[in-house]
């Protein structure tokens, strides 16, 4: 079995809480629920709620009507509330516990967003003295999240282990603890993360991984929880974060890992503290499709099958087996004006793929994604293959 969490980061973790509970302020989420006008704690309790942000009284109004209303399967309303007012409900704790158990980690989190979990997690839990190590293609969301935290933060060159196992053998003793921050996939390229290389930096560095599986979550792996399950990483990289709006089509994110990890969160993490929590409608949906992923096999791979198809054909760089499945496909144009002409010809033929040009992608790389689908049919995905291969650069091999 491969190496866990570092012990002395998540020591650290620990005494903060610590800290926190010796001043009485130790914050903790409690489920609760909203019934018109009043709130009902986990005991029962009922009490006229003054803590939402209900100003207009609809939700209050709505939630009445759903107490008539016996075809009802859910709540349909917003939380009213950040998630320590009054925002986390009972759907929401199921909705966390079953990531948890998706995960197999011992704690989750739900966010509002899955670029709250990126930027809350990595600016909550990198502190002062701290070094975080982000690659140089990772999502906006993490790499601001590295830009409120108090820690130094390096950028690594894209996916250059190298050049980070070579900074911390110069530099190591100079922080009080080194977090490597990556996506999984990295969600302009289609690429993965070197998961395997990145595990052995931080066993060699007494340093924290944590992924951002945005782009993998239900896509890969075999019940569907990202490219740490896909390749048998899990118990060596202790924090993943993941959204529940692409694979798992609602919307939100959530952050799993060791519970002082989620713990720590919950504390001082401001996207959660400061921010309406996720509807408990979308906390009740997101986990019905939690619990179809593992069954969703067939799905999935029909998703990377139909990948492989147009990278094949279109004679794009495949990368390993795994990596041409994912279904982020970028055809890269070269100038932004070629990149914006093959969109309209795609668009002209009845296709929507958009062209990304810089500053999202570097200087002379603005491309067209394409994003596939388990619900395209090969007529579909035949005829978006025949118009961009008639406007990619001759430099690709279209195969027939």
């Amino acid at each position: 079995m491969k190496g866990v969490a570092s012990s002395s980061t998540l020591d650290q973790l620990h005494q903060r809480l610590v800290v926190q509970e010796s001043m009485d302020r130790r914050r903790r989420l409690k489920p609760s629920l909203l019934s018109g006008t009043d709130i009902i704690d986990e005991k029962g309790v009922r009490r006229v709620n003054f803590s939402g942000n209900d100003y207009l009284g609809v939700v209050a109004d709505r939630l009445l009507d759903d107490l008539d209303d016996t075809s009802s399967t859910g709540p349909d309303h917003g939380a009213t509330a950040s998630s320590l007012v009054c925002g986390w409900s009972p759907l929401h704790e199921t909705l966390a516990d079953r990531i948890a158990e998706m995960e197999q980690t011992e704690s989750a989190v739900v966010m509002p967003s899955g670029y709250a979990a990126c930027s809350g997690a990595v600016a909550t839990l990198a502190a002062e003295g701290d070094a975080i190590l982000s690659d140089s293609l990772n999502h906006a969301s993490l790499i601001d999240g590295c830009r409120l935290s108090a820690a130094q933060t390096v950028v690594v060159p894209h996916r250059d282990v190298n050049f980070a196992d070579d900074f911390l053998n110069r530099h190591r003793g100079d922080y009080t603890s080194i977090w490597i921050v990556t996506d999984s996939v990295f969600s302009m390229d289609g690429t993965l993360a070197p998961l395997d290389d990145w595990i052995g930096v931080a066993q060699r560095h007494d340093a924290m991984l944590m992924v951002d599986e945005a782009h993998a979550t239900g896509v890969l792996g075999k019940r569907g929880s990202g490219l740490c399950e896909a390749t048998e990483n899990r118990d060596s990289i202790p924090i993943r974060i993941g959204t529940l709006s692409k694979a798992i089509g609602c919307q939100g994110g959530f952050v799993a890992g060791p519970r002082v990890v989620i713990d720590n969160l919950i504390q001082s993490c401001r996207p959660l503290i400061f921010s309406t929590a996720l509807s408990p409608a979308l906390a009740e949906a997101a986990c019905r499709i939690v619990d179809e992923l593992p069954r969703m096999g067939t799905r999935r791979s029909r998703l990377a099958s139909l990948a492989r198809r147009v990278r094949d054909r279109l004679g794009l760089p495949a990368g390993s087996k795994l990596e041409s499945g994912v279904p982020i496909v970028p055809v890269v144009m070269g100038s932004d004006a070629s990149a914006l002409r093959a969109s309209e010809v795609l668009a002209d033929a009845g296709y929507f793929a958009p062209a990304i040009r810089p500053p999202t992608v570097p200087e002379g790389a603005a491309r067209v994604r394409v994003s596939i689908s388990a619900a395209h049919g090969d007529d579909q995905v035949d005829g978006l293959i025949e118009v961009l291969a008639s406007v990619l650069p001759q430099s690709h091999g279209v195969q027939g």
